[in-house]
């Protein structure tokens, strides 16, 4: 029986540890809080920094194989316990480059992907020299997720917002769509694509609202999505998978936005909508079986249950019991004890052949399901 750990204890963790139910593993978890929704699904849990070096390689050291619930983690320790033969999916050398925002970027322009124009900036003097450049966004080097570590900077009065610390500024790009396409590849270097997803966000949070698989795209612009996605996740030459996500402008052009090397929020409505989930495939390739089938049972939209404005402390679920009438919805409560304004608490993915279906009900969602405290 393989021993494969996962470090961070959140729903990435927990959609992983249901997923594994059905296959020969023991599972470890590290993460520095016994009431993550993880916790309480694995054979083993370890309570520990995963941003610590010797946390993380002691948790390490007696596994067969290492995943990631997300990219803030001890790469140094990763790279030793590599070193050591333990299995790290994504490689550690991938987790460098995509955890910071410059490498990443600096990363696409290396390899000639399509991203959107950016300048390097170290600190906020520097930023300020960039009122050419402007309309821009501005992300934080590392330590950003979910919306936080990125602030719109349209105008000249917006150069105070930035950051006094390395970030990239990108130019703002005149958005058509937002798509984002899940790549699996295993130790052989064989790919599997998942059809890529059209993101509907919510202006205000900064964080997704809806999604919708298939995304609505012209052949072509399909195309174009597979082949830079493929792109990206080739020259990494790390088994895992790994979410794209782009941008399609105005003229039909594909730019890369930024990419997470782990299962991501883009891929939830594969649980009951696809042959194999985003979680199952990981599994398969941690484990060496045949990649999954990736193709859509039935057309999806997923909706993010997130913490109510004006509510924090612990969590209730208002307009459940609606939401569990709607007969083609599936409802994921994640288990946090404790909710805030923005946190994501939980999903639902809806699944018909009618478009207008899923976007009836996911709104039906949107207005019956609140979490407050």
């Amino acid at each position: 029986m393989q021993k494969i750990g996962i470090l961070g204890g959140g729903q990435l963790g927990r959609m992983l540890l249901q997923a594994v139910a059905n296959y020969d593993v023991e599972t470890f978890v590290l993460e520095n809080d016994n009431e993550c929704p993880a916790a309480h699904l694995c054979h083993h849990f370890i309570k520990g920094d995963i941003k610590d070096f010797d946390a993380v390689y002691n948790f390490g050291k007696g596994l067969d194989a290492i995943t990631i619930e997300i990219e803030n983690v001890n790469v140094d320790a990763l790279e030793k316990l590599e070193a050591e033969g333990v299995k790290v999916y994504p490689k550690p050398a991938v987790l460098r480059t995509i955890k910071n925002k410059i490498l990443q970027k600096e990363y696409y322009k290396q390899h000639q992907i399509p991203t959107p124009d950016f300048v390097i900036t170290n600190n906020r003097t520097e930023l300020q020299q960039q009122e050419s450049f402007l309309p821009a966004v501005h992300k934080i080097g590392e330590g950003g997720y979910d919306g936080k570590g990125v602030q719109l900077i349209d105008t000249n009065e917006d150069l105070e917002k930035g950051f006094d610390a390395p970030a990239v500024l990108e130019k703002k790009v005149a958005i058509h769509k937002e798509i984002a396409q899940m790549v699996a590849i295993n130790e052989k270097g064989e790919t599997a694509l998942y059809p890529p997803v059209e993101m509907l966000f919510d202006p205000v949070l900064n964080l997704l609202d809806f999604q919708l698989c298939p995304a609505t795209l012209e052949q072509k612009t399909l195309w174009k999505v597979e082949a830079i996605a493929l792109s990206v996740v080739r020259n990494f030459k790390s088994p895992g998978i790994f979410a794209i996500e782009m941008f399609v402008d105005k003229d039909g052009n594909v730019l890369v936005n930024e990419t997470a090397p782990r299962v991501h929020n883009s891929g939830h409505h594969t649980i009951e909508a696809h042959f194999s989930s985003q979680f199952d495939m990981l599994w398969r390739i941690m484990l060496g079986y045949p990649l999954g089938n990736t193709e859509a049972i039935i057309p999806s939209i997923m909706v993010n249950i997130i913490g109510s404005n004006g509510y924090s402390g612990e969590a209730k679920y208002e307009g459940l019991e609606e939401v569990l009438k709607i007969e083609n919805a599936f409802v994921h409560i994640y288990g946090k004890k404790v909710t805030k304004p923005g946190r994501k608490m939980g999903h639902v993915t809806i699944i018909s052949k009618e478009k207008q279906e899923l976007i009836y009900q996911s709104n039906k969602v949107k207005n019956t399901l609140f979490v407050k405290s």
